[in-house]
């Protein structure tokens, strides 16, 4: 069980992680376009751009993250196993040891001792190295699972402000639209995150939408003075 709930965290993190990112700056650059050159081409073409470009960077680094933790936590495993087979060679050559001593008196048998009998009862339950590694194997995170759950999460958090880029003309009500569903989308995803970490649900929120809403103002207020043209539509 506890197996399930680590392994469903690591996609859960990478999805949230992914779509996060992909609805805020797809949004920020078309946003941005749009501030530049007011026609829907632009900016649907360039929200579509930073999708693809997007997925792709979020797929690579996703991958080397999840492979350099891969890579540490095998190294780890390794030694905590090595630990493991030497503390079971030495209990293994301490009994043979005791059972060739038949001078010692039977009170003082490592077997016929109460405290040697709970010692050897909880050493039965201790894993072995092999199970140890099997365990701590099965816990490691798949780098290909990672890069695609969050390449497609980044592809679904950007098709949220390419829709209503897509469907409405008026540039004014594209901007309006936009703004509206990614605010919407902000809290959701920022609320959603928080309830999956244990965090407060509104702070977390509250803090996703405030962040987002500076990163769109700051991305529109920068390019806005290069909008040269008049509204095409």
């Amino acid at each position: 069980m506890m197996k399930e709930r680590i392994q469903r965290g690591q996609w859960i993190r990478a999805a949230i992680l992914g779509a996060n990112d992909g609805l805020l700056s797809t949004t920020s650059l078309m946003l941005g376009v749009g501030a530049a050159k007011e026609d829907r081409r632009s900016m649907v073409l360039s929200g579509l751009a930073g999708a693809l470009a997007g997925a792709c960077s979020m797929a690579v680094g996703e991958f080397v993250s999840v492979s350099t933790q891969r890579d540490i936590q095998k190294a780890t495993t390794s030694t905590n196993c090595e630990r493991v087979m030497k503390l079971d060679i030495t209990s293994v050559k301490e009994t043979k040891l005791h059972e060739t001593e038949p001078k010692l008196p039977t009170i003082f048998s490592p077997g016929r001792s109460p405290m040697m009998k709970v010692v050897i009862e909880d050493a039965k339950t201790f894993p072995s190295s092999s199970e140890l590694r099997d365990d701590l194997q099965e816990v490691l995170p798949n780098p290909f699972k990672a890069a695609a759950a969050s390449a497609l999460a980044f592809l679904c958090g950007s098709f949220v402000p390419l829709l209503p880029a897509i469907l409405f003309a008026r540039y004014i009500v594209r901007i309006v639209v936009i703004a509206i569903v990614t605010s919407l989308a902000l809290v959701l995803f920022g609320g959603f995150g928080a309830h999956l970490g244990g965090s407060p649900v509104r702070v977390s929120a509250v803090r996703v939408l405030v962040g987002g809403w500076i990163a769109m103002g700051v991305t529109y207020g920068l390019l806005k003075p290069f909008d040269s043209e008049g509204r095409n539509d």
